[in-house]
Parts: structure tokens; sequence; C-alpha cells
């Protein structure tokens, strides 16, 4: 019997001060990474699903973000408030807010 599926890790890179979407308020956002990993007699072997996105801490509000995007608004947040201190990730055309 092979014993085999996928496992879930989520990872905070970067805690950022952002204009919500929803809300309207400049507040700390969390930048997240989400992987999914397959696994094989529960060792975690390769990713198969990265995702990125932000969050709201002031509403709850969840926004998908590319790869690029989360790059970007990583180096802005080491870089620190350099004239983009309320910076807003934009939405790609059709793109929805993350759920889970």
């Amino acid at each position: 019997m092979i014993i085999f599926g996928t496992k879930g890790y989520v990872y905070q890179l970067a805690i950022l001060t952002l204009v919500c979407g929803q809300c309207g308020n400049p507040s700390a956002h969390t930048l997240r990474k989400w992987v999914t990993k397959f696994t094989l007699f529960f060792v975690p072997l390769f990713p198969f699903s990265t995702k990125y996105g932000t969050q709201c801490t002031f509403c709850g509000a969840e926004q998908k973000i590319t790869k690029e995007q989360a790059e970007q608004l990583q180096a802005q947040g080491a870089g620190g408030p350099a004239g983009g201190a309320y910076a807003q990730p934009q939405p790609q055309h059709g793109q929805q807010p993350y759920q889970h």
C-alpha cells in the first residue's frame, strides 16, 4: 500500500503598510506565500502549487497577487518607506480576492 497526498505550508514573507482596497484604511498587511507539496509516506517531496497574497490586519480582506508583485512588495518592505509608504497592490484584470 502506497500512501501519498498533499500538505500545505504558509510562509509569512513580510508585514507592510498598504492602503487596503476593501476598507480603504492605511494599515499593516501580511505578505504570505502558500505552498502545497506532494507527500509520499508523509514526507514532503516537491512543491506543485505556490500562491501569493496579502491580508489586511484591519478588516481581514485577502487579495491574491502574482509572484512578481510579491517580490516587488517584499523589496519595498526591505528598503523601508522610500516614497511608497502606502503602496497598494493592483489587481490584474479578472482577478478575484483569494479564498481559502
